[in-house]
């Protein structure tokens, strides 16, 4: 503070407070409407086209690759979709697709670069870039990740056009649950691969025993066999009292001479 000021008196420069003031409401006004602007047309027609393209220029395969995306049974919510999708979509155009340098579709993944870079001022950031809530690794074809990616800019072009402001809004309750899910799944995952175990120590002696008495019924049946067959070769045959052949011999011997 000045001494004339501290005296009571005011600059001469005070008067130029509440215009400079108003001059900064009516640039930060301009801005907004600026912005407003940019982000209802941020996205055309042409980037939906080059992105077909680039569909469309692609090998047919079976070959999958793998990346991070959001998972979208866990977040349905399609706004905080598109914001968690987002910034998903610039780390798979910068790490994951690779083209030749200065190839047609090279300069489209530069294009899209530069189109993601603008639309940053239409995202609200209400979560950090490194928080992996809601988001999952997926593994597909480099086709089907083209067309996840053109799902994202083509949304998002829809939501801008209705409501250029619609991706203020603040998603940390969704994200939230998302992070509740995921630790839920990540302890039913860590408790499952235990079970396998519990029930393959509870199967193997199960089995050793149906085994051992199975191996004990068949032993003692063969032992009681071998034991019944040499009585039955040793006993001379014997001859029922009252045979055809005996009294045949007793008529032969009545008979006179």
């Amino acid at each position: 503070m000045t001494a004339r000021g501290a005296a009571g008196r005011c600059p001469p420069t005070t008067w130029l407070g509440p215009l400079l003031l108003l001059a900064c409401l009516l640039v930060s006004n301009g801005a907004t409407e600026e912005v407003s602007e940019n982000c209802s047309h941020m996205i055309g027609n042409g980037h939906l086209l080059f992105l077909q393209q680039l569909i469309d220029s692609q090998m047919e395969t079976s070959c999958q690759i793998s990346f991070e995306f959001v998972d979208q049974e866990q977040l349905d919510d399609p706004v905080c979709y598109l914001k968690k999708a987002f910034l998903l979509v610039q780390d798979i155009m910068e790490d994951t697709m690779r083209f030749k340098d200065n190839t047609p579709n090279a300069k489209v993944i530069v294009q899209l670069q530069e189109l993601s870079l603008r639309l940053k001022s239409c995202f609200t950031m209400d979560y950090d870039e490194q928080d992996k809530a809601c988001v999952r690794t997926f593994h597909e074809t480099p086709l089907q990740l083209l067309e996840k990616i053109k799902n994202v800019f083509n949304e998002t072009k829809n939501l801008l056009k209705k409501d250029w402001n619609i991706f203020s809004k603040n998603c940390n309750n969704s994200f939230a649950k998302c992070s509740s899910h995921g630790h839920e799944r990540q302890h039913k995952e860590a408790s499952d691969p235990q079970l396998p175990g519990f029930v393959f120590r509870l199967l193997v002696p199960s089995i050793i025993l149906v085994l051992l008495a199975v191996g004990g019924l068949l032993f003692y049946r063969r032992r009681r066999r071998s034991h019944q067959e040499p009585q039955m070769v040793d006993s001379p045959m014997e001859q029922p009292e009252g045979s055809l052949l005996t009294q045949e011999e007793d008529r032969q011997e009545e008979l006179p001479v």
